[in-house]
């Protein structure tokens, strides 16, 4: 008899522990895992956090940064079991360190649908930037129209076509979401140098810092490189045997560098001469990466 009631008692302790466990409210957790190569090094003020997309509603899975060599600083999160479950998108925001939003930015760069456990991230996803620019083309003259006489023509750029003998649209490039903007660029010597940031593709920039104030430039995109040059540069210049450059910039912006995602690029010829239309070529070398749970 005794022996029954002890085998009882532990039957009982048994059915006591199960239970306990089956009402277990202890949160249950998944790791997700990034695989991304093309990132590059945000400096102090930025990071980059990655997000889930839950019921239409976005939940943060953490930040990161990346190195100079783009090296993640950390690439696998904890995340709720049933929040990552449920997920049907990861989407990658650039973040400022510094009074950040609880909600995502503006600037998405990559983003991807899960397909069971895993997914494709890229640019081109319509919670990203929303195009793989294959469609991207561009045109630039050298010349200096805003210091008046025929001089120093080959000192400034201006991302116009010139083929019909009037200033016409240079650029093909598509709509970018909000937090981004375009920049030209002409590397002069080894150095960067800006020509300014632009949404519309027929009209001035928002820079004109080292042109002549003698006279207005054309309404497009440009810089005439006569003032106010940049320290280790001499202005005006030449540049022919330098760079044109279209970067697609995240906005705002703590760079004096091109961002990672330039869609057109153009080796400026050195015996390249002023008022002709020279094409830029187009270089599609996009962050990619994966995202699995």
């Amino acid at each position: 008899m005794a022996k029954i009631k002890v085998l009882f008692s532990l039957l009982m302790l048994g059915l006591a522990f199960a239970s306990c466990d089956d009402n277990d409210d202890t949160p249950k957790f998944n790791d997700l895992t990034l695989n991304i190569s093309g990132l590059e090094d945000l400096g102090d003020d930025y990071e980059y956090e990655g997000w889930i997309i839950v019921n239409g509603s976005p939940i943060t899975t953490g930040k990161f940064s990346v190195n100079a060599s783009g090296d993640l600083s950390q690439n696998s999160f904890s995340i709720d079991y049933s929040d990552l479950a449920m997920a049907s998108t990861f989407v990658l925001t650039i973040e400022p360190v510094v009074g950040d939003d609880p909600a995502p930015s503006d600037v998405h760069i990559l983003a991807g649908d899960f397909s069971g456990d895993s997914g494709s991230l890229t640019i081109s996803h319509a919670a990203a930037l929303g195009n793989n620019f294959a469609s991207a083309a561009g045109k630039y003259i050298l010349a200096t129209p805003t210091d008046g006489a025929d001089n120093n023509e080959n000192s400034g750029i201006w991302f116009l076509d010139l083929a019909s003998g009037s200033p016409a649209q240079g650029l093909t490039l598509p709509t970018l979401p909000d937090g981004w903007k375009y920049e030209g660029w002409a590397v002069i010597d080894g150095t960067p140098v800006t020509t300014g940031t632009f949404t519309a593709l027929n009209t001035v920039d928002d820079f004109d810092g080292f042109s002549s104030t003698m006279n207005d430039g054309p309404a497009f995109p440009g810089e005439d490189f006569i003032m106010n040059a940049p320290s280790g540069l001499t202005f005006p210049t030449d540049l022919a045997g330098g760079t044109a450059v279209i970067s697609i910039e995240p906005y705002p912006d703590n760079s004096t560098s091109p961002f990672l995602l330039k869609p057109l690029v153009g080796d400026i010829s050195a015996a390249a001469v002023d008022h002709v239309t020279y094409d830029m070529g187009q270089n599609l070398n996009f962050p990619t990466g994966t995202v699995s749970r």
